[in-house]
């Protein structure tokens, strides 16, 4: 692992960096979750975890809720159900259905056995202690209770890794420049199982490969964009980069017809 890998694995779970700048409003989550209506086959997350939870009754923690896209769902599909929105940002739960509390995942303000299901959705990768969080979640959860977990590969979006590199290598004059920060690294789809079973004895994977094809570069463009909250650590004037990148797809798109990125990620549900 280089030091550069170090440096930005800590920015990820940097919780000054996750509350006040990352996800300070659900801008850029928005911009990153945005490039998959370009996907196929398309999924419906917040329908799979409707489907996940259509034998849980009770209350539902969605940990590290984002912008709450999950919640509203649930609230719509299944208005019986008491969803608790919970986040380290207070700023992005302002556009959050309510009930909402600021929360950290490494200490939740739950007694133990009090959820019937939790919820932790693209987020693992950024707590500081990925199996002490884990712990955590169980330990909130009812026996038969349900832990539903989100995240994507480590072959995931390769080509926005590429491109990354080579636009950050054209910007510092360099064959290829500093890999962009990866998000999901640290609790990959991969890497998750092996996770997951240390507090849980049932993981069922739920694979969800697909291929984003773009005609415009503005999705890519906004999608790396949205990085900016760790800038700092990507070792290249971000800007720039991101300018390059533009200009790099839109070549691509010109000569081939379509920018195509392979996705991967996959949903897992445990219980105890």
């Amino acid at each position: 692992m280089t030091s550069n890998t170090v440096q930005q694995d800590a920015a990820v779970a940097d919780k000054s960096i996750l509350a006040n700048s990352a996800y300070a409003d659900g801008r850029h989550l928005a911009a990153r979750q945005s490039i998959y209506q370009w996907q196929q086959p398309q999924y419906d997350l917040p329908g799979i975890v409707v489907e996940e939870l259509a034998g849980t009754s009770g209350i539902v923690l969605d940990v590290g809720c984002g912008n709450g896209k999950f919640v509203s769902r649930l609230h719509k599909d299944r208005p019986d159900l008491q969803v608790v929105g919970m986040d380290i940002s207070a700023g992005i739960l302002a556009e959050v259905e309510k009930p909402v509390l600021v929360a950290d995942a490494q200490a939740l303000p739950f007694a133990d056995g009090s959820a019937d299901a939790v919820l932790a959705l693209h987020m693992l990768y950024h707590v500081g202690d990925i199996e002490a969080t884990i712990k955590e979640l169980a330990r909130a959860l009812r026996p038969g209770g349900v832990l539903i977990a989100s995240t994507n590969s480590d072959t995931d979006k390769q080509e926005l890794d590429r491109l990354w590199a080579r636009a950050a290598g054209d910007v510092l004059g360099i064959p290829e420049g500093p890999a962009r920060v990866s998000l999901s690294s640290r609790f990959s789809f991969e890497k998750a199982p092996g996770y997951l079973g240390t507090a849980f004895k049932d993981i069922r994977v739920r694979n969800l490969p697909g291929t984003i094809e773009l005609t415009d570069p503005a999705p890519i463009v906004a999608h790396l964009a949205s990085y900016e909250a760790w800038a700092d650590q990507c070792g290249v004037p971000f800007q720039e980069t991101v300018r390059r990148v533009a200009e790099i797809v839109a070549e691509a798109i010109k000569s081939e017809g379509s920018f195509k990125i392979s996705c991967f990620g996959g949903i897992l549900a445990c219980r105890l």
